[in-house]
Formats: structure tokens, C-alpha cells, sequence
């Protein structure tokens, strides 16, 4: 498992000495603050909002608090063993309800419907029957691939700091490196699914993975299928939504000594002689530190919106290579007809259009797909009386900071609306959002961009578009020395999982780099991965 560096005992004192401020309580700017402080630095973590949980964020609509942000929890081992460093255990602090049904899909143009399982072989047996036995065959291959692809990538690639080309191919070895290349070295995530599937509504199906890093799947690399065997590992629904584990990791950072400041802007990185020394805040004060991370958007930096002297510290994002923005409904209200479970997927049949709309025309979709996460649903809770809670999602670009000739318009965003609940009336669902007892907040790009400066509303960083993806996105060690970085726009990228291995990373990193007086070598990380030090991650 990943984890920061364990410096000598000699070191300890040196360590609680040291001052390192995190900026940002998203998920991996959390995670930081935790094992940071769980090793023996004094932590100060800063954030504009109110509450912990950055992008896990609630939105109150009528009185509900509804998660409006990640609302699938896969990859439970990365956070049980972030909780197993600090001496406690996941299920003590969060309630978890395994989820049997995955997603349960839904066609507008046939008004046929598809569930995937955890178990393969149910999977196997409804896709046989919504499509034929020939494509549940190659549905037991493609899981098989991407099994085998997740296996050869987790080590050198997830759970390890930026790779480059070279030292991936060495990590990998001749194995790892025929299977990628089984792939097709420069096929899309598209081209390698057409292998699998030749229904093209299971292609469209499995080709929706792309978006979960923001991409599309005609330009993702055809590794994004790994996200399948993610998903068939395990998916669960937490008790009290997404938020609830922002709240558990603060307050277990807080156990551990950490300082959290909420409504608290941080302005300005200070540098002093090259180094970054401290944070400037919104009303003027300056907090001095040894150390900072900066759980952002790595584009924020680049824009100079937090000061001059550290734009450089990380790659500039140009428009054209942003990730998905989406336009969401927070709702509370009735519903009737589909038997909604906890995620469900509403598609159009034009597929390509959607993406075409996003990324070429930077308009919102047409005939866009629609994402309904039923947060009072489980697999044991399927039926409700009355209001019930839903975060509606249609993909969107990333415009949110464009000028107002760019900016998505209320007609566009009434129409998307309108096209959205005709798309889920066909599939057999009835909402409407006119009537006395329904409440909805909309979230737009514009939005987005004003929650998470920088991004233009992008949700994932950079899109996840062709084969170099890997090796572009910043590491843990920014080009600044002394600024650390972590989130979804760095490495290992995008969700929640990810999020919280760079926050691990990004810990280990300032340790190394904290404990050590002299230049250092490889620091070390459980499971056999390995990251570059502080003072040479960023090395070309």
C-alpha cells in the first residue's frame, strides 16, 4: 500500500519543528493534512468553503442535503488503508452498504434496459439476454483484459508518483508491456471496445468509462477499460453520501493535530529566495511554513491566480485540452415510473454527437446523456413514497470563465433541461421539476469555475485524451521548491480513489524531503512502488 515514508526516530523531533500548510480540503488536500500531522508536522489546512470536501460537496434543495459531487465509492482498500496508517479502520468511521447492482441503463429510443452486477456472470447472463450470448462472451474477455490491465498498472502507474516513459516500460517489464501493447499503442478507448462489443449499445455503454475521467471515449486511450474491473471489485453506497467521508478523514485529521480553518481564502503563495515559504490569506495575514501543498487545480497556479512568483510551479492547462464540465440538478422531489436504483444511466442513440458537441462545438449536447444517482436507494431500498433525493448530471464543456459571447446561456441551459426529462420520460421515468413539491438547484460551468478557480468548470483536469495522458500531468513535487501538489489534476488523476492516493503521495513527499538534509535517492512506498524525493521528482 502507499504510504509516506517513515523518517528515523532521530528525525521525529526535527519533523515536529516543522510548519506545512495545505491548501484546500478536497479529498487528497484532506488526506495530506492526515498523515502529515499523523507523522509528527505541525498542519494547518485552509479553505475558502465552509465545510471539508472540495468537489464532495451537499447542496440543499428544499431541505435535503444532496451529494452534488462524486457519488460512487469504488477502490475501499486505498481508503482503509489511509485510515489503518492513523490506527483506525474505515468501517468505524463511515457506513458502508455494498451495492449489487452497478447501474442499471436505459435506452430512450428502444425503452429497453440493461443492469451490470458485481458478480460477472450475472453481468454475463443479462447482457446474453438483452443482446445475444455471442456479446456475453466478449463481455467475459473485456473483463478479463481489463483485469489485466489494472493488474499490470497499478503498481507502476496508480499507486506510484508520475512515470515517465521510460521508467514505466522498466516498471512493467516485457508482460506488462505485451498486454498494453495488445491494446494497440495509440487505439482509443472507442477503436478497443469495437473489439469486444459489437452491439453498439454495449459499446456506447462500456465507452462511458471515458467520461469518468472526463474524456471522450473516441479520444481516451484504451486503458481507461481498467475502470471496469474498479467497478467489478466493488461499489458501495456510504451512509450520509460522499460528504459524510470529507467529514470522517477531517475530523481524524484534526484527531491527529491538524489545524482546519474553513472560510479562509488563501490569496497568495509567499516565495522567498525560490522557495515557497507560507500562504498569504484574503484579509491580509501571512502564515510562515516549511512546506505547501496545493490541493487545486493545477491550472490555478499557471494562471497566476495565486501570485505571480509561483506560476510557474505547474504546466499550464490550455482550454482545448480541459476535461468534461457538466450541468447538474440537485433535486428533491417525487418521482414515478423506472424503477430507479442508486446510479442509473439514461442514453440517447446518437452517442458521438455528444461529444462532438462538447469538445468541438464547446456547446452543451444536443441529445446528451443523463446520469440520475437516487441517494435514498439501495439494493436494499427501491421503492419510495413521496420526495426522494437525486443529483441529475448531463455532461457539459468546460467554458466557465469565457467571455460572455462562450458562456452557456439560461435558454441553452432550459433547453438541456427540457431535453434531459423528455429523455428520461421516454425511458419510463416521470419528473417534473415545475410542481409545488419539487426543489432543484442547478450547478452550471460557470459555477463550477466560481467554486474551483481556474478550472473553467472542469471537473477532472486535464481530459484524459491519447496515450501520452500519463506522463503530462504534474507530479507531487510542483517546479516551485518547498509547493507540493495534490488533487484530481495531478498525478495519479481524476475520482475520488486517485484524488486520495496524490494526497498520500504528496505526504510522502514533503517528508522525504522535510526529514533529509542532503540530495535523496528513491523515497520508498509499501508495496513494492517507488516515488521520486522532493529533490528530484521533478527532474526532467
Amino acid at each position: 500500500m502507499a504510504e509516506p515514508a517513515v523518517p528515523p526516530k532521530k528525525q521525529l523531533t526535527q519533523l515536529r519543528d516543522k510548519h506545512v500548510i495545505v491548501v484546500g480540503a478536497g479529498v487528497g488536500g484532506l488526506v495530506s493534512a492526515l498523515l502529515l500531522a499523523h507523522s509528527g508536522v505541525r498542519v494547518t489546512l485552509v479553505d475558502s468553503a465552509p465545510a471539508p470536501g472540495g468537489k464532495m460537496r451537499q447542496v440543499n434543495a428544499g431541505g435535503a442535503l444532496i451529494d452534488s459531487g462524486p457519488t460512487v465509492f469504488t477502490m475501499r482498500w486505498v481508503f482503509e488503508q489511509i485510515f489503518a496508517q492513523v490506527g483506525c479502520k474505515l468501517t468505524d468511521l463511515v457506513k458502508l452498504e455494498p451495492l449489487d447492482i452497478l447501474c442499471r441503463h436505459a435506452w430512450g429510443n428502444t425503452g429497453q434496459r440493461l443492469d451490470l452486477f458485481t458478480d460477472v456472470a450475472r453481468s454475463a447472463d443479462a447482457i446474453a439476454q438483452f443482446s445475444s450470448p455471442d456479446e456475453a462472451r466478449r463481455f467475459i474477455a473485456f473483463c478479463q483484459k481489463a483485469k489485466d490491465i489494472y493488474r499490470h498498472l497499478e503498481g507502476p502507474y496508480i499507486r506510484s508518483s508520475r512515470p515517465t516513459l521510460m521508467g514505466m516500460g522498466a516498471d512493467l517489464g516485457p508482460s506488462g508491456l505485451a498486454a498494453l501493447a495488445s491494446l494497440g499503442p495509440f487505439a482509443s478507448l472507442w477503436q478497443s471496445l469495437g473489439h469486444y462489443f459489437h452491439d453498439p449499445r454495449l459499446r456506447q455503454l462500456f465507452g462511458r468509462y471515458a467520461t469518468y475521467c472526463g474524456a471522450s471515449p473516441w479520444a481516451a486511450p484504451a486503458t481507461l477499460m481498467l475502470v471496469a474491473h474498479v467497478e467489478l471489485d466493488g461499489v458501495w453506497s456510504v451512509d450520509g453520501g460522499m460528504h459524510a467521508l470529507a467529514k470522517a478523514i477531517a475530523a481524524q485529521a484534526e484527531r491527529q493535530g491538524a489545524s482546519l480553518r474553513y472560510s479562509t481564502s488563501c490569496q497568495r503563495i509567499l516565495v522567498r529566495d525560490g522557495r515557497a515559504c507560507g500562504i498569504e490569506l484574503a484579509g491580509g495575514e501571512q502564515l510562515q511554513a516549511d512546506a505547501v501543498v496545493f490541493n487545486g487545480d493545477a491550472s490555478a497556479l499557471a494562471q497566476g491566480l495565486l501570485g505571480e512568483s509561483a506560476r510557474a510551479a505547474a504546466s499550464n492547462t490550455p482550454l482545448a485540452k480541459r476535461s468534461l464540465s457538466a450541468v447538474t440538478w440537485s433535486v428533491n422531489a417525487p418521482t414515478s415510473g423506472f424503477p430507479l436504483v442508486r446510479h442509473n444511466v439514461f442514453f440517447d442513440d446518437d452517442y458521438k454527437l455528444e461529444f462532438d458537441d462538447i469538445f468541438k462545438r464547446r456547446k452543451l449536447p444536443s441529445r446528451g446523456t443523463v446520469y440520475v444517482c437516487a441517494q435514498d436507494r439501495t439494493d436494499t431500498v427501491q421503492a419510495l413514497s413521496g420526495s426522494e433525493r437525486l443529483l441529475c448530471l448531463v455532461n457539459a464543456p468546460a467554458t466557465g470563465d469565457q467571455s460572455s459571447g462562450h458562456q452557456l446561456t439560461p435558454p441553452e441551459i432550459q433547453s438541456c433541461q427540457e431535453q434531459s426529462l423528455k429523455l428520461l420520460g421516454q425511458c419510463g421515468l416521470a419528473l417534473d421539476l415545475t410542481t409545488a413539491t419539487a426543489h432543484s438547484v442547478i450547478t452550471t460551468p460557470r459555477d463550477f469555475n466560481q467554486l474551483f478557480p481556474g478550472t473553467g468548470g472542469a471537473l477532472y483536469g486535464p481530459a484524459s485524451h491519447g496515450w501520452m495522458t500519463p506522463f503530462q500531468r504534474p507530479s507531487s513535487a510542483s517546479k516551485l521548491p518547498g509547493l507540493y501538489l495534490a488533487g484530481g489534476s495531478v498525478h495519479p488523476g481524476p475520482g475520488v480513489p486517485m484524488a486520495a492516493l496524490s494526497g498520500q503521495l504528496a505526504a510522502a513527499t514533503v517528508l522525504a524531503s522535510l526529514a533529509s538534509t542532503k540530495p535523496l535517492g528513491r523515497v520508498r512506498i509499501s508495496g513494492g512502488t517507488s516515488m521520486p524525493s522532493a529533490t528530484t521528482a521533478s527532474t526532467p
